[in-house]
């Protein structure tokens, strides 16, 4: 017991004297003497309430109870408790029991007494709002009672059973409340009225409704009304006044058809109270009422006066009044005004519009599911919504336990979102009336419990339907569990300020409200929601809501988009047969090693919202949104492919509805063959990477006031990347032009002398190189002073900015053309930004960069984006990307090799290979495994260019794993790849330290794929001009070689009989694989190519079905091998077999014949060959024999024969589809 109490008595005479000074301290008015009639009227009040349950156990006096104080309580009883005078420990228990609720509240002994009241503290009467208070000489408390009598207001009373709720532990300058759970007990007995001498005349509701629409009437009659209550509104408290409407209907004796009621609408403060003494099934008298009209209301209504009395209807105490209405009506009698049907009614009539059902009904609280919201669980099953009416009296109250009466509720059915279970939904029509206490103590609060004025402002300014409300409620819970109380406080979360200035939360809303309800003008009409009739409010029509959103974890959404990965990953998928069927084990698993998955929002259902602050990591370099649950690496990008360039983004909340979530799959597998794929058991590590990239056009940016922002994850201390300093009243800065970024990677730097001894790590770092603008300034107030003056400076100083460590999170913002400030916090030091003495990089790379002086980037630095118009001297700089030119790019001369290039390129594709280096360096004692190299295809961007030419471009060593972005359909510049010539005169690129990547646009939601160019041969001839990939009408003219050959599927030995033939093999399986190869010569007329296809399309190159594809594989299985060169190649004609046996001979027939040579659609593509980016060699004359013999000889130039490589091969349609080829016939 942590209330203060008396001495433990060890006497009656001590229980006594304690109780004396009491109630001479609490109870009697203050500044006069001691009252020692009132002394014993107390004592007796509580021997009196002891004694009357017979359960006292000999003792006349409450020994062991004491004393309690309002103040006493406020200020000292921090635990819920109750206390119930005449029970004993075994009742108590007993009622615990029944209860059959965990967290009953605990009991105390204490004595409370005090006066009854609905003023609070001194007020006059006009501030009296209708709530009930119990006051001494030390305070006054907030109280709610079952079942108020008016009579009892002003009196002494003691309180037999009652419980203290105090204020939550977060809200120390809050108050708690009182629940009274019987009638108090008067220390002075009240007197009984006797009832009016003569009877009160009085109106019933027919009459009362006949004479609101009498005009000679209303100015002269105040008559009293009597009759049923029927129905009670809620207490409705707006800006102006508080009020509230009851329904007076004929006594049961009245004719029941006739179903008479009147409206009598209650306003004045002192009355309000009436609204805890009116049951709906009682009788009473109201008198001295007085006609009303209201704003925007058709029709009179009745009010009380401030001379009007609520008295309980007696029969004897009151007389029917007649009155002579035989004037003219003043208005004809109230009927419904017709509702005019529109395209909008039947629209929603269209999307199957429900209707309410309004009833009454009694059950119990069993849960709180959003106490701010005004959610409730009833008897376990149903849905309780208090929203639309306001009770923030009665939510002090409503925990599991309460007992409630709602006569007037509306019940929705199924209204979808994120509850299936029914809901009951009270508007403003019907009162919630409690009917008893709960006996379970109240959960623990957070501060967020208590913040309602969002909720507040769906309701009543957006007034949002039920089902939308509950969705917006729900979306707040899972902003507050992502965002809270790490990023945001709850109240900035949950507050409204105003239209102009909504709250974080409400904004985070606000784009998918605008879309399901728009804001509406005017907000809801109290009065026409009670009065009017047919009856209509918020809750009277409502259709099934199909969520629109939900704001996910950032942890459950990369827990989501990696089980869909891994769902979706089948190897025979990636890899269907036929092609599958001829790759070996090392073709294979390098096939799988890795692939790609891109998530829309759409995907989802339902549909996922971003939401998280704006990180930049300082142990990645990347930016991160970040929330409670976890970080997500994401990629933005500025509209027009603009980079990200300004860090005060950093610490804002993001909102983004439109965004790709990619999950890049890196399998390590060992597959022996196409036949297992379907084994899982032969991937060995499967590992994800996960990031989310996005428009920053397409996102909602909200800034967060910087005192409440840290880091998101509670797990993670504090960093310095999640905020941005709000500026140092000291400090100086210095201004930059960046020319040139470096690649983010780890490096080595020199130990600078007398450092550790230990071998240095290499550090995860990154290099600028650009052009000071001017020379240091300071901070001024909030700007900067002119730079300083110096003589020998050259403000056009070279520099090479270095950042390692916590600050490569500015990485991701530094991009080239941009001027940024430099700023250092602190007090001014001089030579701050002047060449770094301990620099950890050699003076040769400086002079390589043209870099006079070094400067490495302190952890505490800050970056400011500058506007260059501001600045005249970078008015002139071009910021266009630079780009090499086409033909020096794909130049292979030697002279020429070992450049560094930049262009704008698409990627077409992402493999993994082999690196580049032959020889793998590995420790002694290590078993060497390689790192493999990612290789991009990509097609290079060229204004001039019908058919963009293509490129390979090889990541390894240390800039692995590629950046974020490289996906296959995004646009990307490289600045400064390494360009090379292979051996057979192919270009390709490398990264190198110096290079720089910027992604110009992500891959197209939406992919379908264009169908090949449908060209002439000759226009290959063309160099530049010519597609690499076509599709060409044409003739097969000879078949130069064939192959065919079973090999092992681990080392690619040949295989005889299904048995590897390497010697000593000790492959892991005997598992043999099909392959084949086939060069032919194609003409369409305009020219001549050599075409080679490979496995399943010499298939299709020699006109055979799939049967007798198989049939002519199991007959090579034997021999294992079969190679055939025809006449006319430039090879001599040779085979591996015997030329006489019928395999060979079959073969060779077939290559000859006209089912091999015929017509056929060509797909394919050029093979990578000096032909591709050298000149072609000129045509050379070649002579022809004419005529009947071939005497006739014809000498003419020949353009040289193109190679090809074969993508597929179709059967033309009809002759028409020849093209070329029909030409020449």
């Amino acid at each position: 017991m942590a209330a203060c109490r008396g001495q433990a008595p060890g006497s009656e005479q001590a229980w006594l004297e304690a109780a004396h000074a009491f109630i001479q301290e609490t109870l009697c008015p203050l500044g006069k003497e001691s009252n020692v009639q009132l002394t014993q009227l107390v004592i007796d009040c509580v021997k009196t309430t002891w004694l009357s349950e017979g359960r006292n156990l000999g003792f006349t006096l409450p020994l062991s109870y004491s004393f309690v104080s309002v103040q006493n309580l406020r200020t000292h009883q921090r635990l819920p408790c109750c206390s119930h005078l005449s029970w004993s420990s075994t009742a108590y228990q007993a009622w615990a029991q029944e209860a059959g609720l965990s967290g009953t509240l605990p009991r105390e002994r204490l004595l409370l007494l005090g006066t009854l009241t609905d003023l609070s503290g001194d007020l006059e009467q006009e501030c009296r709002n209708g709530s009930l208070y119990v006051r001494d000489n030390t305070g006054i408390l907030n109280c709610e009672l079952i079942d108020l009598d008016l009579s009892w207001l002003g009196h002494l009373f003691l309180f037999p059973s009652w419980s203290y709720l105090p204020p939550a532990k977060w809200n120390s300058s809050g108050d708690g409340h009182l629940e009274l759970w019987s009638a108090p007990v008067p220390v002075i007995p009240l007197t009984v009225s006797a009832g009016p001498l003569t009877p009160i005349p009085v109106l019933y509701p027919q009459a009362a409704s006949r004479l609101l629409r009498h005009s000679s009437k209303l100015r002269v009659v105040q008559p009293n009304l009597a009759g049923k209550l029927v129905r009670l509104s809620a207490l409705v408290k707006s800006q102006k006044k508080a009020y509230f409407v009851l329904t007076l209907g004929e006594l049961p004796p009245a004719d029941s058809q006739t179903g008479s009621y009147v409206s009598v609408i209650v306003q004045v403060p002192a009355q309000l109270v009436w609204h805890r003494a009116l049951w709906p099934g009682r009788a009473y008298v109201l008198t001295e009422l007085r006609v009303s009209k209201i704003r925007g209301h058709r029709y009179r209504v009745w009010r009380t006066s401030p001379s009007s009395h609520l008295l309980p209807l007696k029969p004897e105490n009151v007389q029917e009044q007649e009155l002579d209405l035989d004037r003219p009506l003043l208005e004809a009698d109230p009927k419904p005004l017709p509702r005019p049907s529109n395209s909008q009614e039947r629209k929603e009539q269209k999307e199957l519009v429900q209707s309410s059902i309004l009833l009454s009904y009694t059950g119990m609280v069993t849960g709180v599911l959003n106490q701010p919201a005004g959610l409730y669980e009833l008897d376990g099953q149903l849905g309780l919504c208090l929203a639309y009416q306001e009770f923030q009296g009665l939510r002090r109250v409503m925990r599991p336990g309460v007992r409630l009466e709602i006569p007037d509720i509306h019940l929705l059915q199924s209204v979808g979102g994120w509850t299936k279970r029914p809901v009951l939904a009270a508007c403003l029509r019907g009162a919630i009336l409690l009917r008893s206490f709960s006996p379970r103590k109240p959960e623990a609060q957070s501060s967020s419990q208590t913040q309602s004025s969002l909720y507040e402002h769906l309701v009543w300014e957006r007034r949002l339907g039920l089902p939308l409300y509950l969705w917006a409620t729900k979306a707040l819970e899972e902003l507050a569990s992502k965002l809270c109380p790490h990023v945001l406080r709850h109240h900035q979360l949950l507050q409204h300020s105003s239209p102009r200035q909504p709250g974080l939360g409400l904004r985070l809303l606000t784009p998918t409200l605008a879309v399901l309800a728009p804001p509406r003008i005017p907000s809801r009409n109290a009065h026409k929601e009670i009065l009017g009739e047919p009856h209509l409010c918020p809750l009277q029509k409502y259709a099934r809501l199909q969520t629109p959103c939900s704001f996910p974890t950032l942890a459950t959404l990369k827990e989501e988009g990696q089980s869909r990965a891994w769902a979706s990953f089948d190897p025979k998928t990636f890899l269907p047969l036929p092609e599958a069927s001829h790759l070996t084990s090392y073709q294979l698993n390098q096939r799988l090693a890795w692939s790609w998955l891109r998530l829309l929002p759409s995907t989802f259902h339902p549909a996922q919202v971003l939401v998280g602050v704006l990180v930049a990591s300082s142990h990645k370099g990347c930016l991160q949104l970040r929330d409670r649950s976890d970080s997500l690496p994401c990629l933005l990008m500025n509209k027009h492919s603009q980079p990200l360039t300004d860090p005060q983004l950093i610490g804002c909340l993001v909102r983004a509805e439109r965004f790709q979530l990619v999950i890049e799959r890196n399998v390590r597998s060992n597959f022996p063959s196409w036949k297992e794929l379907s084994m899982t058991g032969f991937i060995q590590k499967q590992q994800a990477r996960i990031y989310v990239q996005f428009f920053l056009a397409d996102a909602l940016i909200l800034p967060v006031p910087r005192p409440f922002l840290h880091s998101a994850t509670s797990s993670t201390p504090r960093q310095p990347e999640p905020t941005l300093p709000e500026g140092p009243h000291v400090g100086q800065s210095r201004l930059f032009l960046l020319s040139h970024k470096e690649a983010l990677m780890k490096r080595n730097f020199c130990v600078p002398p007398g450092a550790s001894t230990e071998v240095p790590k290499p550090t995860l770092s990154f290099h600028v190189s650009g052009i000071w603008l001017g020379s240091t300034q300071r901070r001024e107030g909030t700007g900067w002073s002119p730079p300083e003056l110096k003589g020998a400076e050259n403000k056009d100083q070279k520099v090479l900015l270095i950042f390692l460590g916590p600050s490569v999170r500015w990485f991701e913002f530094l991009h080239p053309g941009q001027v940024y400030r430099l700023v250092a916090p602190g007090p001014p030091t001089p030579m701050l930004f002047e060449e770094d003495g301990s620099s950890c990089i050699s003076q040769r790379p400086l002079e390589l960069a043209g870099c006079t002086s070094c400067l490495t980037i302190q952890d505490e630095w800050t970056l400011e984006l500058e506007s260059s118009q501001d600045i005249p001297d970078v008015l002139g700089v071009n910021k266009a990307l630079p780009e090499s030119p086409l033909t020096d790019l794909l130049n292979s001369k030697e002279k020429d090799t070992d450049s560094l290039v930049s262009f704008s390129a698409e990627i077409l594709s992402r493999t993994l290979c082999e690196p580049l280096t032959a020889l793998i360096w590995t420790m002694p004692g290590s078993t060497g495994a390689r790192r493999r190299c990612v290789k991009l295809t990509v097609a290079l961007e060229a204004a001039d260019c019908e058919f963009p030419p293509h490129l390979d471009i090889y990541i390894e060593g240390s800039h692995l794993p590629p950046p974020l972005g490289l996906l296959p359909g995004a646009r990307v510049y490289f600045n400064q790849l390494e360009k090379r010539v292979s051996r057979s005169h192919n270009v390709y690129c490398c990264f190198r330290s110096s290079t720089y990547v910027q992604v110009l646009s992500f891959p197209p939601e939406t992919t379908v794929r264009a169908p090949l160019p449908h060209i002439y041969l000759a226009r290959l001839l063309q160099g530049g001009q010519a597609p690499f990939q076509a599709t060409a009408a044409c003739h097969i003219v000879s078949v130069f070689s064939l192959q065919l050959l079973w090999v092992c599927a681990h080392c690619t030995s040949i295989c005889s009989q299904g048995r590897c033939t390497l010697q000593g093999s000790t492959c892991p399986t005997q598992t043999s694989i099909s392959q084949a190869s086939i060069s032919f010569l194609v003409e369409d007329g305009t020219a001549e190519a050599v075409v080679t296809c490979r496995n399943h399309h010499v298939a299709a190159a020699l006109g055979l079905c799939s049967s007798e594809w198989t049939s002519l594989l199991e007959l090579v299985r034997g021999p294992g091998k079969v190679a055939l060169q025809l006449p006319g190649s430039a090879a001599q004609p040779e085979t591996s077999a015997k030329t006489d046996e019928p395999l060979t001979l079959f073969l060779r027939t077939l290559c000859t014949s006209l089912s091999v040579l015929r017509p056929i659609v060509l797909s394919f593509e050029l093979e990578r060959k000096p032909s591709k980016i050298v000149p072609l060699e000129p045509p050379r004359l070649k002579q022809f024999h004419c005529g009947t013999a071939g005497d006739l000889p014809l000498l003419t130039h020949v353009n040289p024969r193109i190679r090809l490589s074969c993508l597929s091969i179709q059967e033309p349609e009809h002759s028409s589809s020849l093209g070329g080829f029909a030409a020449s016939c």
